[in-house]
């Protein structure tokens, strides 16, 4: 069975070239998503590192699992894997229905909503995706305890603790 460092390794390895939407080398990001993971365990900061990885490289859930990693830790990533013709509302409310994907999903989109990397996007993408990474949110929070939320904010983008705190006092 992998060790979180060798999944760190392995996913270096998996994204390297790879970029962000603002040009960051992008296994940055997925250390930020398993970051905000880390009070749940290795197992989810497996997935936080991993939670791209089908998607965005060559790799399957099938080579995954023959590499050592974890069963478990491959179906939370399969969980927050797009599916083809599946819109990304669909996809994120099929994610709610995992507590563990949903916490890895509300990390994503933690790291995605940080003000320091949309500021650096033009001012209509900015705008479009703040308001899909909202949308994701209403569907996100309402599915997980409001605790671990605010564990994984406090992490990856502690500026979402306001809109938290605002939504558990209503």
């Amino acid at each position: 069975m992998k060790t979180v460092a060798e999944v760190d390794a392995f996913v270096s390895g998996a994204h390297a070239g790879q970029v962000d939407k603002i040009g960051v080398p992008y296994v940055q990001h997925v250390r930020a998503v398993a970051a905000g993971l880390a009070p749940f365990g290795d197992q989810m900061v497996m997935a936080g590192l991993l939670h791209d990885v089908i998607e965005d490289t060559d790799w399957t859930a099938e080579q995954l699992r023959a590499a050592g990693v974890p069963q478990h830790v491959v179906s939370v990533v399969e969980a927050v894997t797009n599916q083809p013709g599946v819109s990304y509302e669909e996809k994120v409310r099929r994610i709610t229905s995992d507590r563990q994907a949903t916490l890895v999903k509300i990390a994503d989109n933690a790291h995605n909503s940080h003000p320091d990397r949309a500021a650096q996007l033009p001012e209509e993408k900015r705008a479009r995706l703040a308001a899909k990474y909202r949308a994701a949110r209403d569907l996100l929070w309402a599915a997980a305890d409001s605790k671990e939320i605010e564990q994984i904010v406090s992490i990856v983008n502690p500026s979402l603790l306001t809109e938290l705190r605002e939504r558990t006092a209503a």
